[in-house]
């Protein structure tokens, strides 16, 4: 080797040694990397990370609740734990929602098994089933045929934005009035999904097109509820309402789908209404019809419904089986004198079952497309929002928790004091306390069947018509509007992507309050024709076993 060569080699090896940064200026690096380190430390989202195991702790130290044990107060802090990192979005909502798999054994609330079991209740079955409905309906661009068909007969011409929410928020209420809940919203999502579709991404949207964008999958969450207000088979909290009724005051007059309607239907429709009236001043902007449209006029529908062509033998096979499942829903139980099909199975048959049952026939129709090719493959069955299902799963947990904790008892003693209301508050206090306490418990449902008996007893100590507190108590457990974990149907509409939790806080809040100020003033007026409240006297009269007043 040339002594060049020897030079060269030795030049390399100490530059390799060399440090890559000033011996003298190591120490201010040093000092400089804490700072950063520190830096990124203190942000926000880590403050709210921190916030919910602190609140729990403080939780756990300072509140003592009376004549309650103490799993109730650890209930009170798994809750708040859990729910400050859903609403500060702290770590993903699918992770947060796996957090009382592990809180619950640690703070004596529940054995791992108990928990575990939450997260495959028989609700989340059918929500699981209608995803894999809602996937062959996109893959045969069904939803793409419903939604142009939907948006050709509401959007005007010229394109009026707030008419065609209106049509969407009438489709959905109608198709609610029939169905449960989460069909209604099962059935209704994949229009809106198509309606959205045709606007552009969401990061190359305006501001007025990703509001309105908005406003359409909130148009399915929040009508869909609504609209089961109307009639009796519309949600299973009226059912619930009325079988406690017929179980506390078996002597009383019944009330029959028509006695409900004709209340049910004035709350509902006013509702919709101030709903609408409310959406429309927060997501439709000024000018909003000129930017949306160059892709909802009524030319360019009427050719893309044309160039979809004929319907093909796997979109009438999938909506066959759509139909299917509506009406296997629909006829399970119909009433308690009509048994329905699943009188015949010993009614172990639930709602859950069925929706799976009509999936795996997804799996098994041929779509006539490719030989041996199904309706669905499992590949199709990738995309679904499995952190979605923890999520509900998650609340069915909480609500679990919440029982068998104690803690629904201290929420049941809390409202003791409507005992002592004026007449005048009575809705108002009533529809306020369900339709907060509808929020925390994921099943509305559940909600009217803790509440419903407990205001049927305080109706009795202040010597009032029960019906006066059962009925606005338990409609308002069907204002879960706050967080996406308080009703499946909320779940629906926060699957698809196109809506935050900021968004159902936004809209929800004030479409509460109206609730609430629509039952405080029908209750009292229209509610005293229709059930008879105004006669205190007559539900006694009528009972079998009379009770003193």
């Amino acid at each position: 080797m040339s002594g060049e060569q020897r030079g060269s080699v030795e030049e390399q090896q100490k530059g390799m040694k060399a440090p890559l940064l000033p011996v003298q200026d190591s120490a201010s690096h040093s000092s400089n990397q804490q700072v950063m380190t520190l830096k990124s430390f203190l942000t926000l989202k880590n403050l709210y990370i921190i916030l919910g195991p602190l609140l729990s702790l403080l939780i756990c130290l300072l509140v003592k609740l009376k004549d309650a044990p103490a799993s109730s107060v650890k209930m009170l802090a798994v809750i708040a734990w859990v729910f400050a990192w859903w609403v500060t979005e702290a770590v993903p909502l699918p992770v947060t929602s796996l957090c009382p798999l592990f809180l619950f054994p640690l703070f004596g609330i529940g054995s791992a098994d108990s928990v575990a079991h939450s997260y495959m209740d028989d609700v989340i079955t059918l929500v699981l089933g209608s995803f894999i409905l809602a996937l062959a309906v996109e893959r045969y661009n069904v939803h793409r045929r419903l939604a142009l068909n939907v948006t050709l007969l509401f959007c005007g011409d010229p394109l009026n934005p707030a008419m065609l929410l209106m049509g969407l928020c009438a489709t959905t209420f109608f198709v609610s009035m029939w169905l449960h809940n989460v069909a209604a919203a099962v059935m209704m999502m994949p229009v809106a999904t198509g309606i959205l579709q045709r606007l552009p991404p969401p990061s190359e949207q305006s501001e007025a097109v990703n509001k309105f964008s908005r406003a359409v999958v909130l148009t399915v969450v929040y009508a869909t509820p609504i609209g089961g207000i109307s009639t009796l088979t519309g949600t299973g909290v009226n059912l619930i309402l009325i079988g406690m009724w017929k179980s506390l005051v078996p002597g009383a007059k019944p009330i029959s789908f028509s006695t409900w309607f004709f209340y049910g239907f004035p709350v509902a429709a006013v509702l919709l209404i101030a709903f609408w009236c409310i959406m429309c001043s927060l997501y439709v902007q000024k000018g909003s019809a000129r930017a949306l449209s160059a892709y909802l006029e009524k030319a360019h529908l009427r050719r893309d419904l044309e160039a979809l062509g004929p319907m093909s033998f796997a979109e009438k096979m999938v909506l066959s089986v759509f139909g299917l499942l509506i009406l296997l829903w629909m006829t399970r139980n119909i009433t308690d004198d009509i048994p329905g099909w699943g009188s015949l199975f010993n009614n172990l048959v639930g709602d859950g079952s069925v929706s799976v049952l009509v999936a795996v026939l997804l799996f098994i129709i041929p779509n006539m497309k490719q030989e041996g090719e199904k309706l669905m493959s499992w590949n199709e069955c990738k995309k679904l929002p499995w952190n979605l299902i923890l999520l509900l799963g998650a609340g069915f947990a909480l609500a679990d928790g919440v029982q068998s904790s104690g803690l629904a008892d201290v929420f049941s003693r809390a409202i003791d004091f409507l005992e002592d209301a004026p007449f005048w508050a009575i809705a108002p206090a009533v529809s306020l306390i369900s339709s907060i306490i509808t929020e925390f418990i994921t099943s509305n449902d559940a909600t009217a069947t803790l509440i419903v008996p407990l205001l049927y007893h305080i109706a009795r100590t202040m010597h009032v018509h029960p019906l006066l507190l059962m009925v606005p108590g338990a409609i308002a457990t069907e204002f879960a509007f706050w967080l996406p974990t308080s009703t499946p149907s909320n779940v629906v509409g926060f699957a698809t992507g196109h809506i935050e939790i900021k968004d159902m806080l936004k809209l929800g809040v004030p479409l509460k309050v109206a609730g609430i100020v629509v039952l405080s003033i029908l209750m009292p007026t229209l509610g005293s024709v229709v059930f008879g409240t105004n006669d205190g006297t007559q539900w006694v009269t009528q009972a079998k076993a009379p009770i003193r007043t």
